[in-house]
């Protein structure tokens, strides 16, 4: 794992004080008094490192979300399936734009204001701090476009200057997320690294393999709308250097940072692995899922290790999961929510799996489909701690899983679906994109749905403060709620 862990600990610690400084670029200042009430311990310049951490942590709040693992039915509920049946139409989208959003874009417009930009410089060069803050905007605006579609872009992020920004095209918005990301890692130079850097510890060629890595990712989003963009996207990032060790999220054994899936069982048990995910798994004697789960109770030989039969799944349609003993089915397993266990940002699983498409497709990527393809399953195993390689040959030789060319949507669509666990809303969104595997709307779904959700629904807030301009969107994008297919999921 690339991430290292070295002082995570104070940089996090300190996140609580990220409020308060950042309150005084808001309080500004009184130029009546010059410099009579400067005190140099309470400074009116934001500490930008601070403000990144800050920021950078609110990645868990994306890998570690758990409404898209149940959309793609990773996990069941056991106690109370409400989210399972689809019951909230509409989610609020405001958070991402006045918490990490609002921090990136404060960094770059300190170290780019001529008044601030020298005062801000221990937290990196100018420069570099710019392009990380650019960067880590794309991938927050990635996953605000993947799951609401059209929405503020262009007009976001500027205060009291525009209460009632104009929604943006999806097209827009991800045409401009690759042009950001290409142009921030060209503006990364060879002054100092970004500190207060939980993800790279400041190494800037880190950062641009991350940046085009995700400038793939973004690019496969269009392969079926816009296929000569995506096709000239991909090819640019690939050539530029994708990343060469998965990105995780580091957390910590304490609970400043702790993994969010082992705060979730700190006193309840609520998510059991489902069978959906499980049952697929263990026919094809796939051993990630020995890592994905824990031994059910009742079927736990006590060994100190877990086998597939006592790897039991949850039913993700139960209608009375409350009624099922908590002791026979399997859980999350350690690997996914131990109190420092790192979930997956992105990693060389999903993006070998993106070349196999790219290959399918005839882009210009080396190798062949088949060759990434099994790339990245047996990256996928590597990454969860299965390195055996005569069990990774003998599953990828196997009917159901050899690559077909003729059968390639499915095939890649299946194992990327395997591969991205648990990351929920990216898993979300390739399974939209890719429309594999076919998986079973609850069926008891609320508010009348008869397809697994395709969209989140606008907060109420955007109708009620921003009329004019929600109607707009709603009428571009074909309407709200979870039945709206995104402009990209075109199959």
């Amino acid at each position: 794992m690339k991430n290292s862990k070295t002082n995570i600990m104070n940089m996090v610690s300190n996140k609580v004080l990220t409020v308060f400084i950042a309150a005084a670029i808001m309080m500004g200042s009184c130029d009546d008094f010059g410099n009579i009430n400067t005190d140099p311990n309470n400074p009116s310049v934001a500490k930008t490192e601070l403000l990144f951490t800050n920021a950078q942590t609110s990645v868990s709040d994306v890998v570690g979300a758990f409404t898209g693992t149940l959309y793609v039915q990773y996990f069941a509920e056991t106690q109370y399936n409400e989210d399972s049946r689809y019951q909230t139409p509409s989610f609020d989208y405001t958070g991402w734009y006045t918490g990490p959003l609002k921090d990136l874009n404060t960094i770059i417009d300190l170290n780019t204001d001529p008044a601030t930009a020298e005062d801000v410089q221990t937290g990196g060069s100018n420069a570099n701090q710019i392009a990380a803050a650019r960067i880590m905007k794309v991938y927050f605006f990635q996953m605000i476009a993947d799951r609401w579609g059209v929405v503020p872009y262009t007009e976001a992020l500027q205060g009291s200057e525009n209460f009632r920004p104009a929604f943006d095209s999806q097209e827009t918005i991800y045409t401009d997320l690759i042009s950001e990301l290409s142009s921030a890692t060209d503006q990364i130079g060879n002054g100092t690294g970004v500190t207060g850097d939980i993800f790279f510890g400041g190494d800037m060629n880190e950062w641009k393999k991350f940046a085009n890595s995700l400038r793939m990712r973004l690019a496969l989003r269009l392969a079926d709308v816009a296929p000569s963009a995506a096709k000239s996207a991909f090819e640019d990032a690939y050539s530029d250097g994708m990343i060469t060790n998965d990105i995780f999220y580091p957390y910590l054994n304490e609970s400043a940072n702790q993994n969010p899936w082992f705060e979730r069982f700190i006193t309840r048990t609520d998510y059991g692995i489902s069978a959906t995910i499980a049952d697929t798994m263990k026919a094809l004697q796939d051993r990630r899922v020995l890592a994905f789960a824990d031994p059910a109770q009742n079927a736990d030989n006590a060994d100190g290790t877990t086998q597939f039969n006592e790897v039991i799944g949850l039913e993700y349609g139960a209608s009375e999961p409350g009624d099922i003993p908590n002791a026979t089915i399997s859980f999350p397993g350690q690997a996914v929510r131990a109190q420092d266990a790192p979930l997956p940002i992105i990693t060389l699983a999903e993006l070998h799996l993106a070349l196999a498409e790219a290959a399918q497709r005839g882009w210009s990527v080396g190798g062949t489909a088949e060759s990434h393809y099994v790339a990245g399953i047996q990256a996928s195993w590597n990454q969860w701690g299965m390195t055996d390689v005569a069990n990774q040959t003998a599953y990828v030789n196997q009917p159901g899983v050899s690559y077909d060319a003729n059968n390639w949507e499915a095939l890649i669509g299946f194992q990327k679906w395997v591969a991205l666990f648990p990351n929920g809303y990216e898993g979300w969104s390739e399974w939209r994109r890719l429309d594999y595997p076919a998986l079973e709307v609850h069926p008891d779904a609320f508010n009348s749905l008869t397809e697994i959700p395709t969209s989140h629904g606008y907060p109420t807030s955007a109708a009620t403060l921003n009329e004019e301009n929600y109607n707009a969107a709603v009428s571009t994008r074909g309407g709200d709620g979870l039945s709206v297919k995104l402009w990209w999921d075109a199959n």
